[in-house]
């Protein structure tokens, strides 16, 4: 069995959020879960919430120490040694686990991950991987979404290398097609980076289109777009916030009248399918692609379904040898 250690201690709302995706993945996705935190804590939130916990693969493992969101990534690796995150990380290391998950300090949680699992030959960085929704139904693999405020045209194609097994391995897609995201589709078009990396990507084993536009986030045109983490970074916030606004909007305009009310109560099941296809929670979380063992970085705000569906997403990165992809890829 798939083995998942989870981070009960980095989120938000942890460790209720953490538990409660834990449990639920344990009974529904056939995976053995590893709770990593303070254990009397816990402990304390399985007996009183979820009675049975102790029939299903579902264990605990103690960590004296919790990573806050305000620690800085340097502080966590030198002075908290038994963090929540660091001994979820040994036992990949250890092959204990085959994964970790975490909604914790996301630089923490980096650099730990790449200190102690340990990187992929042949990657120079690790980079972060999210899944855009888009009007075709599949979506779109944006890498990197924030691990690396400044890349090199070199890491920019080992990207698309680990993107374009990702997307291979998770969505099943038979020949991703590529692309590197400018401000235009013209080749001459790009700053520097763009231009020093397109050659490159040009030269791999991949179906690399070229130069994609921001509008192609969404359109379903193309399945794994690359970027700079700073851009990529930026490109996530501001779809998460038009995401919510469009969501207040919606729901706003159809209560807005009696006649609208109606129409609300008749259209729920298509805005309650609106709302599933741009919730974040659908997805987990973001793969930190590059290193060894799988690496799951959820947001802090994390609810338990977040949770659970980031497990699921782990264990699937494991049964279908993305590592292993990757270093195969990376090789020709």
């Amino acid at each position: 069995m798939i083995t998942i250690a989870v981070d009960a201690m980095g989120g938000d709302h942890a460790p209720k959020a953490e538990v409660e995706g834990a449990f639920q993945a344990a009974k529904h996705h056939n995976v053995r879960v590893i709770l990593v935190g303070r254990e009397d804590e816990v402990r304390r939130e399985l007996d009183a919430h979820h009675h049975g916990w102790k029939d299903l693969p579902l264990e605990i493992q103690h960590a004296s120490e919790v990573v806050t969101m305000e620690d800085s990534a340097a502080k966590a690796m030198r002075q908290k040694r038994d963090s929540s995150i660091r001994v979820a990380t040994r036992l990949v290391r250890d092959g204990a686990a085959h994964g970790v998950v975490s909604a914790g300090n996301t630089g923490a949680c980096m650099a730990t991950s790449k200190t102690v699992q340990g990187m992929i030959p042949g990657v120079e960085r690790p980079a972060l991987a999210s899944a855009f929704p888009t009007v075709k139904g599949k979506p779109v693999v944006v890498v990197d979404v924030g691990a690396n405020v400044d890349s090199s045209a070199e890491m920019l194609a080992q990207f698309a290398v680990m993107g374009d097994a990702y997307s291979r391995v998770m969505f099943h897609t038979k020949n991703p097609r590529v692309g590197i995201l400018s401000i235009g589709e013209e080749d001459h078009k790009g700053n520097q980076l763009v231009h020093d990396a397109r050659p490159l990507l040009q030269k791999l084993p991949i179906n690399f289109i070229g130069n994609v536009e921001g509008r192609d986030l969404y359109t379903g045109d193309v399945d794994v777009i690359v970027c700079d983490g700073f851009v990529g970074n930026v490109a996530l916030k501001v779809s998460e916030g038009l995401v919510d606004v469009f969501k207040h909007m919606l729901k706003e305009s159809l209560e807005a009248t009696i006649t609208r009310k109606i129409g609300y109560v008749l259209s729920r099941n298509a805005y309650a399918d609106f709302r599933k296809r741009v919730d974040y929670a659908e997805y987990g979380g973001a793969p930190l692609l590059g290193v060894r063992g799988v690496c799951i970085i959820c947001h802090g705000r994390s609810p338990a379904k977040a949770i659970k569906n980031a497990i699921r997403m782990a264990k699937e990165s494991a049964e279908g040898g993305l590592n292993q992809r990757i270093e195969e890829e990376l090789r020709k």
